[in-house]
């Protein structure tokens, strides 16, 4: 394994949905900068593939599935991150779900109550027992993931996902705010669009996706995954002791 700063060395970091996409990038990402890993997610198998790459690399990782909407899951992802790995240091808050297209009006119950229950509910279940941990053993930090759509920015058809988004930063910063002065420093991350299946349209080739993006990002592109993982670990650093109830945006100043 190749790692440009040891900044995690002796960390346990836990990352939930980190069964692909940014969580996985997040998950190798700190390993590789020698932290231990624990990888939550409904998926078994997604979660396997990411330890399986940690590991081909010469990192610490484990899988521990389950799934943070349940609360009875929240508090036990924290308690087997604290058993596998000997401690938690780091949360990264990640799993969600995108959904609820259509208008406000038109967005069917359930899909309203999965977006909220996933989104906001499950976020804010991991963080309570995260936090109650962390403020017990000398604190630590925890990096939520939202989305420019929401606070930062509404457009058409999606705003049932946009106001799950926009609860989600709110419930951070006001997290780092109750918070820190117990030793727990919270911050998020909001991407646009990243270079994962979640912002391709249904059926649309990787071609067809980069030519869409050069017509609607100033930067004329997809973030990459790897991209919001450095957000993450610069935030989770010492690096950024300083920094508490941050919202940054990465999206190619679509929001700019």
């Amino acid at each position: 394994m190749t790692r440009s700063t040891t900044r995690f060395t002796g960390k346990s970091v836990l990352v939930t949905g980190g069964g692909s996409g940014i969580g996985r990038a997040v998950a190798l990402a700190f390993a590789r900068e020698g932290a231990r890993v624990a990888v939550a997610g409904r998926t078994a198998s997604a979660l396997a593939e990411t330890v399986a790459l940690i590991e081909q690399e010469g990192g610490a990782a484990v899988a521990l599935t389950g799934s943070v909407s349940d609360a009875a899951d929240a508090a036990r992802l924290v308690r087997e991150t604290v058993e596998q790995l000997g401690a938690l240091d780091i949360a990264v808050n990640n799993a969600g779900v995108f959904g609820g297209v259509g208008r406000i009006a038109d967005v069917a119950e359930e899909e309203w109550r999965q977006l909220i229950d996933i989104n906001l509910t499950g976020t804010w279940y991991a963080m309570k027992h995260q936090i109650a941990h962390l403020r017990a053993n000398g604190g630590g930090a925890i990096v939520n993931i939202s989305s420019n759509l929401g606070t930062h920015l509404r457009v058409e058809n999606v705003g049932a996902y946009a106001v799950s988004k926009a609860a989600v930063a709110t419930l951070t910063r006001s997290a780092a705010r109750d918070h820190i002065a117990e030793g727990v420093r919270i911050n998020l991350v909001s991407p646009g669009p990243i270079d994962t299946t979640m912002s391709s349209l249904p059926g649309e080739s990787a071609s067809a996706k980069a030519d869409r993006m050069k017509g609607s990002v100033p930067a004329a592109r997809a973030g990459a995954v790897e991209e919001v993982a450095a957000a993450v670990l610069h935030l989770a650093s010492e690096e950024s002791a300083f920094t508490v109830g941050a919202d940054l945006v990465l999206d190619g100043g679509i929001t700019a």
